[in-house]
């Protein structure tokens, strides 16, 4: 069997730039040709490379959520949680109105823009913002062993609470709400925390 070409182009670059076309335009609405023109490769190269359109989001939300998730433990590890909490607040407001970016999250635009076929997809996207509550379950959970939050506080009810409010400023952001707007409702936010 006679070796095929060698990759002439960078998996991880080509995938970022995946990630880009799928992160404005949605799963739905990027085609092929938006994808391989992205990349810069050709549609062979693409489906050698990574398989079908739905693997290569797949692995796009991977890498999407590998960077979210070390920037979260980078925030998580401040001095306390509330302190922590608020760094995650001002970032997703910082984050979601960062023009160098698609505005908003590559999460919330692609679950709202999934199609009924794309259940599959839904439910990966819901595993991977489950994900992300962990991470922030964890650390308020370690803030009530160490007293920081009361004994009573529900812990599980405010990530939720967390994980509405950084979803529903991405949906502002999509919608062109500025960083200062973004940074209003998460200082309103905080005023929810445990006394």
């Amino acid at each position: 069997m006679a070796a095929g070409r060698p990759r002439t182009f960078c998996k991880n670059q080509a995938l970022d730039r995946a990630l880009e076309v799928f992160w404005r335009q949605g799963f739905e609405g990027a085609s092929i040709c938006d994808l391989t023109e992205a990349m810069g490769i050709n549609p062979p190269s693409l489906y050698a490379a990574f398989g079908n359109k739905e693997q290569l989001f797949r692995q796009a939300l991977d890498r999407y959520a590998e960077v979210h998730a070390e920037r979260r433990t980078a925030m998580l590890a401040a001095p306390t949680a509330r302190e922590a909490i608020k760094t995650l607040l001002r970032e997703a407001a910082r984050n979601l109105t960062d023009k160098s970016s698609p505005i908003g999250c590559l999460y919330v635009q692609a679950i709202a823009g999934a199609g009924e076929h794309a259940a599959c997809l839904r439910e990966m996207l819901k595993t991977k913002v489950e994900q992300g509550e962990r991470q922030i379950l964890e650390r308020l959970e370690r803030a009530k062993a160490e007293g920081e939050l009361p004994q009573d506080a529900d812990a599980e009810g405010l990530v939720r609470f967390i994980s509405t409010v950084v979803q529903g400023m991405s949906v502002q952001a999509a919608a062109g709400a500025s960083r200062k707007d973004l940074e209003r409702v998460a200082d309103m936010a905080l005023g929810a925390w445990p006394a």
